[in-house]
């Protein structure tokens, strides 16, 4: 039976680069000379550490056009909240998404469920299987996941028929 996965996974060695990108750009910017500002990656959090609110939100909109220049989509990004660190540092810290949550796979398989098409949704771990008997009527229902669910950007893969 033709089925395919809808999955949330962004390309890590693209986010590695741009995070990379970003800190040489912290190293050479004339505002930034003197201060604590610095990027980090560890796994999938991405660390920022600056001198105030206002620093901390340049270096996230370095990162975001370093992000969409390497073609890794914004949404990504779960951004956590500013705290101080003692003395006049401030950190962030933003997660890097993988897999879908279950809250949001629910999403999905209700939306699924209430197209009326003759597919059917299961929960897969972090990824939605969609099974279908006709090709079309999967793509259709890749269709309406893409155009239905925009708070977070979701793929598809393992296509078979």
């Amino acid at each position: 039976m033709p089925s395919f996965d809808t999955v949330l996974e962004a390309d890590l060695v693209k986010v590695k680069n741009a995070v990379e990108n970003s800190a040489k750009e912290i190293g050479t910017r004339f505002d930034f000379k003197g201060t604590a500002a610095s990027i980090e990656l560890k796994d999938k959090d991405i660390t920022l550490i600056g001198e105030s609110d206002f620093q901390i939100d340049q270096i996230n909109d370095i990162l975001r056009s370093k992000l969409t220049k390497a073609g890794v989509d914004v949404r990504f990004l779960d951004l956590g909240k500013i705290e101080k660190i003692g003395g006049d540092k401030v950190k962030q810290i933003s997660k890097v998404r993988n897999g879908i949550e279950a809250e949001q796979a629910k999403k999905i398989q209700q939306l699924i469920k209430g197209s009326k098409m003759k597919v059917q949704a299961s929960i897969q771990g972090d990824a939605v299987r969609v099974t279908g008997a006709k090709r079309d009527d999967l793509q259709a229902a890749m269709a309406a996941i893409k155009a239905e669910i925009a708070d977070f950007p979701v793929s598809f893969n393992n296509f078979r028929e």
